[in-house]
């Protein structure tokens, strides 16, 4: 018998009984609908998280810290220093594709009767090139002129000189212009608090103010926050090339000095930035770098450690929604029973006429299959109509997690997945039934009406 003719034979099956094939359907599509939602939504928690923990920086960045304390006139380990030679040594590591320092000068800005004291943060280019910037860009490579590039909510830090009144006092941000005023930029702070406002008695000579242009400001309002918000980026070689036109052979504020107060040859940087190649190599450079010796840290750690609970959370889930499906098979092997008794006579009379065993069972599969598909698509329908409710009445993402996008996602795998697997179910609950039908006694299911 053609597959066609088996299909036939068991739709005009279905179609007998109507009202029990819908309740029977209408069990599968409780099911899918269930297990699709449940597994959307623990995707929908996974891909949140993920962009949250993406929104805080790169996630193939390893942060290195050095285990070494350093204070002038202390002896300390030279070797665990974060350096130029530092950087050498971890760039040859596997899966590393760029270091970047991290030089870090507390620095006054001024413009106008307004001011803030702030760290400057010196970076590699190609950490530059990693910033958003909403105005301005990035300034050629062959440009020698030190530029900040601030972050969108720097300005709340600016305070009026005179009254002290800042954004936390008024919630009024104060009238500094990063791109159409000049800033001044005072490096040596130690001399700036000393000599500020009426201090007469001291000795100490007022610092001399730099003029620092702008490059550019951060994408976003000051309401807004990213990873780079709230510090000032500049070029870390142009920076240090300004200290030391500025300090020459006194002590940089901020860098170690041996037992005899001198400084060092070199630069001492707070933190490097390593870039690996790849998410799935993070853990493995992380160790690399703590087994030399260093303090590390990465969103590795909290994404895997986020991912088991929300992988758990996605299995518990999907298993209440499996519950449903379970239930829906169940009917399903309660319609191909009750199929075969009311067609007792039909099945005997195509064994009598010589018809394969396996045709027979073919058609009592085809139909729990069928019924399968049926509740798989409709189930399936009616999965994206409430998930696309739950994103756009509920926004849940956003107010659960602080992050912006859709709390119920269904790929396409599991779209597709849904569909087959429903109609495995649905095989599998009329397999035992088709056994039935198969062995059925020919003669007994003549006599039988």
């Amino acid at each position: 018998m053609r597959f066609l003719d088996l299909l036939g034979m068991s739709v005009s099956n279905l179609k007998r009984r109507k009202m029990r094939t819908f309740l029977t359907v209408l069990g599968v599509i409780i099911g899918t609908a269930s297990v699709v939602i449940m597994v959307s939504l623990g995707i929908g928690l996974n891909g949140l998280m993920m962009e949250q923990y993406s929104s805080y920086g790169d996630m193939t960045m390893v942060t290195v810290n050095s285990n070494t304390y350093y204070g002038g006139g202390q002896d300390v380990d030279e070797s665990q220093f974060l350096t130029d030679d530092t950087m050498k040594q971890i760039a040859v590591l596997d899966h590393v594709t760029n270091v970047s320092p991290v030089l870090r000068a507390d620095v006054v800005l001024k413009q106008g009767l307004y001011y803030c004291s702030q760290s400057i943060t010196g970076v590699s280019r190609d950490y530059l090139e990693k910033i958003p910037l909403g105005q301005g860009e990035l300034a050629a490579a062959d440009d020698n002129e030190l530029k900040f590039y601030y972050g969108n909510r720097v300005i709340m830090w600016f305070s009026n000189e005179k009254t002290g009144a800042g954004y936390g006092d008024n919630e009024e941000l104060p009238p500094v212009d990063f791109m159409g005023k000049p800033m001044f930029v005072i490096f040596d702070t130690n001399a700036y608090w000393q000599t500020r406002g009426n201090n007469t008695e001291s000795s100490v000579k007022p610092p001399k103010k730099y003029l620092i242009g702008t490059g550019g400001v951060v994408e976003g309002t000051f309401r807004d926050y990213n990873n780079y918000s709230y510090d000032i980026y500049c070029d870390a070689e142009l920076l240090k090339q300004q200290l030391k036109t500025i300090f020459r052979k006194n002590p940089i504020p901020g860098q170690p000095t041996n037992r005899k107060g001198k400084p060092y040859p070199y630069f001492v940087y707070s933190q490097l930035m390593v870039f690996v190649d790849d998410m799935e190599n993070v853990t493995d450079v992380q160790k690399q770098l703590s087994d030399m010796g260093y303090q590390t840290n990465s969103q590795m750690e909290w994404i895997e450690q986020a991912q088991q609970t929300y992988g758990m959370v996605q299995l518990v889930l999907g298993g209440i929604g499996a519950v449903s499906l379970f239930v829906a098979a169940i009917g399903i092997a309660n319609t191909m029973m009750m199929s075969i008794y009311e067609r007792t006579k039909e099945i005997g009379v195509i064994k009598v006429l010589g018809c394969d065993m396996r045709n027979i069972r073919n058609m009592f599969l085809l139909e729990s299959g069928f019924i399968g598909f049926m509740g798989g698509v409709v189930g399936l329908c009616i999965s994206y109509g409430v998930g696309y409710a739950m994103n756009h009445f509920l926004s849940l993402g956003q107010m659960m997690m602080g992050v912006d996008g859709d709390i119920s996602r269904i790929p396409f795998w599991l779209a597709g997945g849904a569909i087959v697997f429903a109609i495995l179910v649905g095989m599998l609950a009329g397999f035992f039934p088709s056994l039935r039908a198969m062995h059925l006694s020919p003669l007994a299911a003549i006599r039988n009406e």
